[in-house]
């Protein structure tokens, strides 16, 4: 996890877990290493997914379309920050399977349109605990 150096922690994306990368391994060790502690990471990826989704419903028709774009990216920034406070020990795809199909729901039950919500909310979810248990610090 975290180094007790501070140097190597300020720097740390820049080493794998073996150390400094050998010539040439530049690219490798930052692919191969977290760069960003989880709860950052798990912000930045709600707004990411929060953005999409009202990316996706920008042409649809709202009787108050200003409060079904907000209520929408707040859900989905909900669940980006929400699956970064779990445990890191957990399994991270389901756990962000399990968080955006909770976190959705409320949501499916009040609009009636439970396949889009509920589809969007758990893909998203899963991807997020995915990436923030595989990145995340």
């Amino acid at each position: 996890m975290f180094s007790k150096n501070p140097a190597r922690r300020a720097l740390g994306f820049l080493f794998s877990a073996e150390g400094p990368p050998a010539a040439g391994a530049g690219a490798r060790a930052l692919l191969s290493c977290a760069a960003m502690p989880a709860f950052h990471l798990g912000i930045v990826c709600g707004l990411v997914f929060g953005i999409v989704v009202v990316a996706m419903m920008l042409p649809m028709q709202f009787p108050d379309k200003r409060a079904a774009l907000l209520g929408a990216f707040f859900n989905r920034f909900a669940i980006g920050v929400m699956i970064a406070f779990m445990d890191p020990g957990r399994i991270g795809w389901a756990t962000g399977l399990i968080t955006g199909l909770l976190l959705s729901l409320p949501e499916a039950i009040i609009t009636k349109a439970y396949v889009p919500i509920l589809v969007i909310g758990t893909m998203g979810g899963a991807v997020i605990g995915w990436v923030v248990h595989r990145f995340g610090v």
